[in-house]
């Protein structure tokens, strides 16, 4: 009886021990920690979970990369368990995850990043779970309007493009500005300053919620939106973390990262640069920098090179054995169902 006894409350011992278990998960991301996503989104996300799992998940988040690497090998630091989870573009490894930019394509989604993360992340269940099988995912989605950022005045026309080096962040936005006559030049956001300041460029693509960070109020004088609801271009993200890590957490645990994951937690994300958009204008403005917007007849004709890009990715998937116009079309009905809240 005594026996029984030593070994039940051993027992207890060590499944309370294994309730108390506190975790340290290492996040990394390549921006400022003052930029909208980290600011709005990875920040809170973090407190979120450390609070809902009472203090037993740490979550870590470093900026700039600062646990090393690039941000084009955020993806395999994860894989590699090197982070236990970070901030992704697939894009930013150009072919390994074609099927994603479907939805960086030319005017594919709104102007809103919330719904064009509900968009993404619909799209990824049906679509990219097999692409992104090797991390576990928590969230996908899009940042918000991309927009065309120059040195000297506003472009009024597609001729004012002519020429112009503009760095691009993916394959659809730098095929979409060498149909515009810019010379693109494919760059991660982290050499978008330095390569402005060096004069390597004249401008480039970003969002509202980057310049700022970026300081494109000093390095830049004008910011161009194109008409309408729909943005020139946009960019695909996902958030996530270590397999064998998650994994290897507690049930319980498990299901905070559960409850902080999934289509809300995209929609959060997206959230968060619809605000970043906000403040980054409200800085290029008070800068004095030229706020433009093209008009209707010029976005037509943009859209139309545009939709040329699009015409060229589906004969492009074709070649992969990619269903390209179904990609099309599903990315454009859930795009459509994400602003009708269906």
């Amino acid at each position: 009886m005594t026996r029984y006894w030593l070994t039940t409350a051993l027992a207890l011992t060590l499944a309370t021990g294994a309730a108390a278990q506190e975790v340290t998960l290492r996040f990394q991301h390549f921006v400022s920690p003052n930029s909208a996503n980290p600011a709005h989104f990875i920040e809170p996300w973090a407190e979120k979970v450390e609070k809902e799992s009472g203090g037993r998940i740490k979550v870590e988040i470093y900026p700039f990369m600062q646990l090393g690497g690039t941000a084009p090998e955020q993806y395999d630091l994860i894989v590699d368990g090197v982070i236990d989870g970070g901030w992704v573009i697939p894009g930013y490894q150009a072919g390994r995850f074609p099927e994603t930019e479907v939805l960086e394509l030319p005017f594919m989604v709104t102007k809103s990043a919330e719904e064009a993360s509900v968009a993404a992340w619909t799209f990824t269940q049906k679509y990219l779970t097999d692409d992104f099988a090797d991390v576990h995912l928590i969230a996908a989605h899009m940042h918000g309007r991309g927009l065309i950022h120059m040195k000297g005045d506003a472009p009024e026309t597609v001729d004012d493009l002519q020429g112009k080096k503009l760095r691009g962040p993916s394959r659809p936005a730098t095929l979409l500005l060498e149909k515009l006559g810019a010379v693109p030049i494919g760059m991660p956001v982290p050499q978008f300053p330095e390569a402005l300041s060096k004069g390597v460029l004249d401008g480039g693509v970003i969002t509202w919620e980057m310049s700022p960070s970026l300081k494109l109020d000093e390095l830049t004088d004008s910011h161009t939106d194109v008409a309408g609801d729909k943005s020139l271009y946009n960019l695909f993200f996902i958030w996530g973390m270590n397999k064998d890590v998650y994994d290897s957490l507690p049930d319980d645990l498990k299901a905070v990262i559960d409850a902080n994951s999934g289509l809300e937690t995209s929609a959060w994300a997206g959230r968060a640069h619809d605000t970043g958009d906000a403040e980054g204008r409200a800085v290029m403005e008070a800068a004095g920098n030229q706020i433009a917007t093209l008009s209707e007849e010029e976005t037509a004709h943009i859209r139309e090179l545009g939709d040329e890009v699009i015409d060229e990715w589906i004969a492009d998937m074709d070649t992969k054995g990619l269903p390209g116009q179904q990609l099309v079309d599903d990315a454009r009905a859930m795009v459509a169902g994400a602003v009708s809240g269906n």
